[in-house]
Order: C-alpha cells, then structure tokens, then sequence
C-alpha cells in the first residue's frame, strides 16, 4: 500500500490502514474479518499489509500470508487532513478487490486530497 497526498506532491505519513476479508454467511451473505491494522511511514506506505512473498516485510510477518479471496483495504485519511489544518470529505476509504492469485505481488495505491481520491492496481 501507498498513499499519496496529491495536493500537497507528498506521501501521507500516519493514515490508519486495515485489511479486511470477505467470508460468505448463511445469515446476510457476507462477514468482513478485520485480518490487519497499520498506518502508513513516512514514505506513504504500508508494507506490513500485504508484503510481496518472500520479502524481508513477509518474513518480518509470517503470522498472515494473503490467499485467493475477495478483501477490502479501509484507509482512514481524516485524521492526517485535520494533523495538518485540513477539512476531508471522505472519512474513510474502502478498496474491495479479489486475489486470484495469492503469489502475485498485490500493490493498490491510494492517491488523496481533501476532496478526492483515486486508486488502481499498481506493480
């Protein structure tokens, strides 16, 4: 993960970051599993999240290795937007994607400012 303040050309250091799964239920169709809870350095990232297999941020955290499934990545930029004077109109972000393959590497880039935000699958 990385997350960049487009309205200011800088990483954002400090935004909450959590990595959540999707179960199927029998009783509303879908349960969210919070899995892992970060924030981004002060290069904007969150490597912890979802490490590239058989990095050193991987073997620093074996307790979690990413599977084929569908999960959702929630940023929490407002607290960095207000750290610095600034209003935000999205509270949180959520990012749902699905890993087909749980050996590729999963990069999903956040780009924000007060009043926008964008995302794509990165390299």
């Amino acid at each position: 993960m990385t997350v960049l303040d487009v309205s200011l050309g800088k990483p954002a250091e400090g935004v909450h970051v959590s990595l959540q799964q999707f179960s199927p239920s029998s009783v509303s169709g879908t349960v969210v599993d919070p899995l892992l809870f970060s924030v981004t350095d002060a290069d904007g990232r969150c490597m912890a999240l979802l490490p590239p297999r058989d990095s050193e941020e991987a073997k620093q955290a074996p307790q979690f290795q990413i599977a084929a499934g569908i999960y959702k990545i929630v940023f929490k930029p407002k607290e960095y937007f207000e750290k610095t004077g600034r209003k935000c109109f999205y509270p949180w972000i959520e990012i749902p994607f699905h890993v087909e393959n749980p050996d590729e590497h999963h990069h999903i880039p956040l780009l924000i400012s007060p009043y926008s935000f964008t995302t794509y699958r990165g390299t």
